[in-house]
């Protein structure tokens, strides 16, 4: 990669989950347009409307990130998560898993990678940060609630940028997502 490459909200299309029981919206994939199952790592967003299961993904982990709304409790196969804003959430994500709303609809930032082929963090940051990108590793920026800089590109919110240099910088009033991604095997 040689340049940042600018991923706009606007340009993606919401998708059925994979078991139908709402909508996501990817941001980037490897490989691209992998689709739900042949993906090494999909980072999207998704908006839960009502209560109800997770789609399965055999051999992957999730970090699942409440982005807009009050959060989820999560049922991770007979294990408790609290799912709360801006607080990255690690769970395999092919157990049984389901969500109940606490106040109503949220997005979630949800980051799938295939468990021992590629290792996945997400970090949420406020204010500025300068991020060092491994040379193993891709580094996605997500705006989350409002407009951010990175890799010197302008993000509006739900606006994505894959950095190419090794160093950047991120500037935000609001929060964005630091989406880091290093292949293991």
């Amino acid at each position: 990669m040689t340049a940042a490459r600018v991923l706009r909200a606007a340009d993606r299309t919401a998708v059925p989950w994979k078991n139908g029981g709402g909508v996501t919206r990817e941001i980037a994939a490897l490989p691209e347009d992998a689709g739900m199952e042949g993906f090494d790592w999909r980072v999207s967003l998704a908006d839960v409307h009502a209560d109800g299961p997770f789609s399965a993904f055999p051999g992957t982990e999730r970090i699942l990130t409440v982005v807009d709304g009050t959060g989820m409790d999560l049922d991770v196969d007979g294990r408790h998560l609290c799912a709360e804003r801006y607080a990255p959430r690690h769970f395999p994500g092919d157990v049984p898993t389901g969500g109940r709303l606490r106040a109503g609809p949220v997005v979630n930032l949800n980051v799938m990678h295939r468990r021992g082929a590629v290792a996945a963090a997400v970090t949420v940051v406020r204010g500025g940060r300068a991020v060092a990108v491994p040379p193993d590793a891709t580094v996605l920026v997500v705006a989350l609630d409002g407009p951010a800089e990175a890799a010197g590109v302008e993000l509006g919110r739900y606006d994505a940028v894959l950095c190419a240099a090794r160093q950047t910088t991120v500037r935000t009033d609001g929060y964005a997502a630091l989406v880091t991604l290093r292949r293991t095997g």
